[in-house]
């Protein structure tokens, strides 16, 4: 009896604690759309793209992406420089997501999370990309050399026409 017992508040916690959105970089309280815009604006302003990340705190490969972003100087370097970078909040219950959002996107959630759409400073959508394309092969994690191809490759400099002209 007393296994059956801890069995079931194994099942009942392992439950609970999944269930929830954990604690983490993405603002589930946010506005996605309000803080699209405004970063938008950011980067017209600094002559920058827009990084979105949608995914969520729910989501351990956002988790791992995310520090990615903070934790390797080359990847830190050239987001701050060439991007403003958003988390977008999207809920780990299917029933929660604003899919009127993820239409407006091309439905990038086709990739799973995270995933990255890249916009110009006018809120155009210039691309979307699947994050399981940027791990590590044979690490569990990403793959620091293609995180940076990726950043490289949709930045302003890339998207100019006259970077090739010189």
């Amino acid at each position: 009896m007393k296994r059956l017992l801890g069995v079931v508040i194994l099942v009942w916690m392992t439950i609970h604690t999944f269930s929830q959105e954990r604690t983490g970089p993405y603002h589930p309280e946010a506005d996605v759309r309000a803080d699209l815009k405004s970063a938008v604006v950011q980067a017209r302003a600094e002559n920058k793209h827009v990084l979105v990340q949608f995914g969520g705190n729910w989501c351990p490969w956002c988790i791992r992406f995310h520090q990615l972003v903070e934790g390797a100087p080359q990847v830190d370097s050239l987001v701050t420089a060439d991007y403003i970078y958003l988390l977008a909040n999207v809920p780990g219950k299917k029933d929660q997501r604003d899919y009127a959002l993820l239409e407006e996107y091309g439905f990038p959630n086709r990739f799973g999370f995270p995933v990255f759409v890249i916009l110009d400073g006018n809120g155009n959508q210039l691309h979307i990309q699947d994050s399981g394309i940027l791990e590590h092969c044979t690490e569990k994690g990403y793959d620091t050399t293609k995180v940076v191809t990726f950043l490289r490759m949709w930045n302003v400099s890339a998207m100019d026409p006259t970077t090739y002209m010189k």
